[in-house]
């Protein structure tokens, strides 16, 4: 399986953090974010990825190279200036990722999630890893049941899509470039029952402010004290 990791944003809610560092590469616990990726993936056996780019994309090229450093091949899909969101810079990066399911993974995350138990069966579209809402989102995403992605009656049970999942090319046959979310393509996968879920009751945290980045480093010191 190959993975596509998520990097292109602008992270604008991060600034000044993100006004001359890409969010990929800001640290917790002194690794880069997308550095933790790469190697959890590597990990996992998922050696060929691909980096979605935009916002100070040549630091991300310039840090990590072609990978070789870390034991895998990573390639680039350039999105130019402006990012195309999830959906948009999904589609772009198609042609570097084959005809088979792959593993999408939001480079603005830190978790423990093992992607080497993830994978998609033959007749969905998608696998998408959730979990409990976090303070910033307590409506949720999803709801799950027995292993099937759902649409929830107004706050019910609902759970956060981590960022982490499995998709199909084929979720995007009828897809054209532009700017785009994925969300869409995710509920029509829904409607169709061909959608499934694993709920991660383990480490996650979507570092997408300054003070969750604050907190991610913490709570690593405090599990992990010098």
């Amino acid at each position: 399986m190959r993975a596509l990791i998520l990097a292109a944003g602008k992270g604008e809610r991060m600034r000044p953090l993100t006004l001359f560092t890409p969010k990929p590469l800001l640290e917790v616990g002194n690794q880069p974010l997308i550095e933790r990726h790469i190697e959890r993936l590597k990990q996992a056996g998922i050696d060929d990825i691909v980096i979605n780019t935009s916002w100070l994309a040549q630091q991300i090229f310039d840090r990590l190279g072609n990978g070789e450093h870390f034991g895998v091949r990573l390639r680039y899909s350039h999105e130019g200036d402006e990012p195309l969101e999830t959906g948009g810079g999904i589609y772009n990066a198609l042609p570097l990722l084959g005809d088979e399911p792959f593993l999408v993974v939001n480079g603005d995350t830190w978790h423990d999630i093992d992607f080497s138990t993830l994978s998609l069966s033959e007749n969905d579209l998608i696998n998408l890893v959730l979990v409990n809402n976090p303070p910033h989102n307590p409506a949720g995403d999803f709801c799950l049941t027995k292993g099937r992605l759902r649409e929830c009656e107004a706050g019910k049970n609902a759970l956060t899509y981590s960022g982490v999942g499995v998709f199909h090319p084929q979720l995007f046959k009828d897809s054209q470039p532009g700017h785009w979310p994925v969300v869409p393509l995710i509920r029509q996968a829904i409607a169709q029952d061909r959608a499934a879920g694993i709920h991660h009751h383990g480490q996650w945290s979507d570092i997408g402010t300054i003070e969750r980045l604050l907190q991610a480093n913490k709570n690593l010191e405090r599990e992990h004290p010098a």
